[in-house]
């Protein structure tokens, strides 16, 4: 699979996330979500749980980064679409280095244009743009 294809997988996942427990992730959808794509390779797997694993590790940091950035619009107001695509795109920016940060952004925003409104591509954009602004001057 491409990594915009296992991108893709794993925004997925931690949109799920938001309507399950995480006993429920764990034991029930995980597994039935894996099971659930056809030619699915060891590997494809192992990488998608991982990164889902430490993007959920890092949820507390990754939304005090949001809510710090965004005025007027913090966590729990935005769609949850769009929050998954930020949540995503700010792991990558933060916490892997085998992402560049154009690549997260410009990710993340397909995703929001695809699943989420008329205005989430925007919207993600702007948010990761700030965040990657406030980057470039440390």
């Amino acid at each position: 699979m491409r990594r915009s294809e296992l991108r893709e997988h794993i925004f997925k996942l931690l949109f799920m996330k938001e309507f399950n427990s995480e006993e429920e992730m764990t034991s029930e959808q995980l597994p039935l979500y894996f099971d659930g794509l056809s030619e699915l390779s060891e590997k494809d797997q192992k990488y998608m749980q991982e990164k889902f694993d430490k993007v959920t590790e890092h949820l507390e940091e990754i939304d005090g980064i949001l809510n710090g950035i965004s005025k007027g619009w913090k966590t729990k107001r935005m769609s949850r679409v769009d929050l998954t695509a930020l949540r995503l795109a700010v792991y990558e920016m933060k916490y892997d280095e085998d992402v560049p940060t154009g690549v997260a952004i410009n990710e993340a925003v397909e995703l929001a244009k695809h699943y989420g409104g008329e205005t989430s591509g925007s919207f993600v954009n702007g948010i990761l743009g700030k965040i990657a602004g406030e980057e470039e001057k440390k």
